[in-house]
This record gives structure tokens, sequence and C-alpha cells, in this order.
């Protein structure tokens, strides 16, 4: 059996100013052309699929869109669960329709999905809360899946009924998925665990939250651990974190499958993928991770000349840039407007001012008869060792005139 695993899509994602919606239509189409390619047999999408609560119709649009062609035409069953950014109520509120078509959504832990059999497709053949065991026609065995969408831990404690303030999260999702997993997951079917949490193993390094993310982990207090996952789990689909990495800390793997894009320039250089997963029962899982092509690129570019900035910018247009510019003198305004004209994807700029090792420190006497014209003069000189050019001096004046009109 063939299972696709990706996550944290955040449909409708802007970086700083720039939309990433034609990327992101772009690297899903990417990802339903690589379900096909791979004749996957079900999806795992674990959370994150908007940005915001409240998305773009765009983002929504090509959500519905994207889950639907992934479904085959409802013979391939989707499941797609909630993550932190999105709102849980949005997530289940189409849910009657939707598996219709052979989409399974999960926004709140408490989710019970319905027992259907879809015409010439899959049929649900067991549900209870966080748990649906999926029949498919070409197997005689079935997939067993333990869902557990993002909530804070105070409404998980309230889904997974503890009663008790004190008691520990970890253990209490240890006994959950337990519970589900003792009763359903035998060694005749699949047995997949997903979630939207910040997993770690036990005692192993701090994994880093993507720049931008709202952060799951407060101190060590929301850090859910690997060895809570019940021994019948032969894969953990996890959603989160935006690096592909195996957390480890499991005899079956734990596995972040990354975002399709990088989403902030700590992800510059990072490797987008989605994941293959080849199961069978009582078997160790074949798990392949798969690169994704689509989408610019993400750069962290630093120069000391504008030539060189510029020839590079102009060699490596398909791409996102953050920009740092080293410099002795401030960057005058026909310098922005040449970089600028040199690429449409340059998100920051950010200037270095350095001194030279033979300036002399001195202390300026600052004239307070002069009128304000000459006291800005003297604070530029101050900040930068220059006199302010006219371009500068004019705006300084214009501004100063309409604070006297509005006066």
């Amino acid at each position: 059996m063939k299972i696709l695993h990706t996550a944290d899509w955040h449909l409708g994602k802007k970086l700083d100013h720039f939309s990433r919606l034609e990327e992101q239509r772009q690297v899903l189409s990417e990802i339903c052309v690589i379900a096909d390619a791979h004749n996957v047999d079900i999806v795992i999408v674990a959370g994150d699929l908007f940005d915001t609560f409240n998305p773009p119709i765009e983002a929504v649009d090509l959500l519905y869109k994207t889950l639907k062609k992934l479904t085959n035409n409802g013979k391939r069953p989707v499941i797609a669960i909630a993550g932190n950014h999105d709102s849980p109520d949005r997530i289940d509120s189409p849910n009657p329709l939707a598996r219709e078509c052979g989409i399974l959504f999960v926004g709140n832990p408490d989710v019970t999905i319905s027992l259907i059999t879809i015409e010439n497709g899959f049929a649900i053949t067991k549900s209870e809360n966080g748990f649906l065991e999926i029949k498919l026609p070409h197997y005689d065995f079935p997939i067993r899946i333990i869902t557990t969408p993002y909530a804070n831990e105070m409404r998980l404690k309230t889904y997974l009924g503890s009663e008790d303030k004190e008691d520990q999260l970890n253990q209490l999702l240890q006994d959950s998925w337990a519970a589900l997993a003792d009763k359903y997951c035998d060694t005749k079917g699949v047995n997949i665990l997903t979630t939207h949490l910040y997993m770690l193993k036990r005692g192993g390094e701090i994994l880093e939250e993507p720049d931008g993310e709202k952060p799951l982990r407060i101190g060590n207090a929301d850090i859910v651990y690997t060895d809570c996952i019940p021994h019948q789990m032969q894969y953990t689909a996890l959603g989160h974190l935006h690096r592909f990495q195996n957390v480890g800390g499991h005899g079956s793997p734990v596995v972040y499958s990354s975002s399709p894009l990088s989403y902030s320039f700590s992800e510059a250089g990072q490797d987008k993928k989605v994941v293959l997963i080849e199961a069978e029962p009582n078997n160790a899982v074949q798990y392949t991770a798969i690169p994704l092509q689509s989408g610019r690129v993400l750069h962290r570019k630093r120069f000391d000349s504008l030539d060189e900035a510029v020839k590079w910018l102009l060699a490596n247009p398909y791409c996102l840039v953050e920009l740092t510019l080293v410099s002795d003198t401030f960057i005058a305004s026909q310098d922005l407007k040449r970089i600028h004209e040199s690429h449409d994807g340059i998100i920051h700029i950010i200037p270095v001012l350095i001194k030279s090792d033979n300036d002399e420190l001195h202390t300026l006497k600052v004239n307070l008869e002069q009128d304000i014209q000459g006291l800005f003069t003297d604070y530029f000189k101050s900040k930068h060792k220059q006199e302010p050019n006219d371009e500068l001096l004019d705006l300084f004046n214009e501004i100063i005139g309409t604070q006297s009109k509005n006066e």
C-alpha cells in the first residue's frame, strides 16, 4: 500500500509583502502529479492547510480543488487534519460534502468520521473519536489511522477527557493513543498515526521552529515525546516543522515531511519534499523523500559592491532575496532604484554601514541657535559622517512645510 505524506501547505501565506499563491498552485499541482505517477493509494496532509484562520478566497479555492484532484475521483482517500494555523471549525465545516468526494477532514480532536462507502472507491469500516479504518477495494487488508489535529494543551486535555489540570499532556496522549491502538491496530492491517504537534525524541536535540511560525513550544511544556507513540504504529506522519526529518526515538519512522515551499529566509537552502511510504501489515515500512522542484528558491546574499549585487540579481531572476549591502556610505535613492529595477523578488534590503579605521572619534558641538534645517544637517553629519545631499534636504523641507501647513 502506497501512502503520500505532505504537510504545512500554508495556503495564502505571503513572504512579507510578496504573494506566494502562484507558487503554491504550481507546487500543489506537482504533488498531484507525484501522487498519480506513483499510483498512491492514500494521501495524508498533516496540518496547516491554510496560513490564517480566515484565509483569502483564492486560498480556499486552491485547497478544495487540489484535494479533489488528489482523490482521483473519489478512488483515493485524502485525510487532511488541522494545524495550529487552521481554524478547526473551518476545516470541519465542509465534511459531509467532502466525504462524498473522498476527502476526510479532521479539524477538532473529538471528530468522528461517519462510516461511508464511496461508489467504485473506498469504505470507512470502523470509526470513533480520533480513529478511522479504511478498506480499499484492491487490498485484502485495511489501513488504520489515528488522527490528532492540533489543539492547545488545555483544549487537548479537555478532548482527551482529563479533569485534572495537573495531568501531563504526554501521559494523556500516550494513554489515548494506546487505547485506540490496542482496540483496533492489530498486525492484520497497516497502522499509521498522523498529528500536528511539536514532537521530539526524549533527550534529543531541541528542534527550531520556523521563523514566522506560531510557536507550539513554550519552554519545554508543550513538547510531546516520541516514546508516547504506540508500538503498533508503523509510521507517524507529522506536521508543523518545515524541514524534512525523521525525529527518531521510536521503533518506526516519526517524520516531518517538510513544507512544500520555503516560507521564511531561515529556510533558505532547504530542500522541500513529500514522503512516499510503502507499507504492509506486520512489517517495517519503506519510505522515500521525493524532492519538490516548484517555487522560487530563497537566498540570503551579502555584497560589498553594488555592481556585484546587480550582476548576481540579473543572473538569478527566479528567486526571492534578502539582500545585505555593506558600504561605508548610505545607499542613495538612485542606487536603490537600480537594485529594484534589476530584480522583482527582493523582499528585504539590509544596509550595513561600516566605519573606516582612520575615522577620528570626536564630539560634535550642537549649535542650538540655528534653524531646523541646520540642526538636521548637523544630526545627519553626526550619524553618517557626511553632509546630506540636496535630494534628502529637499525631502526634509517638504515634510517640514507640510507639517507647518497642517498646524
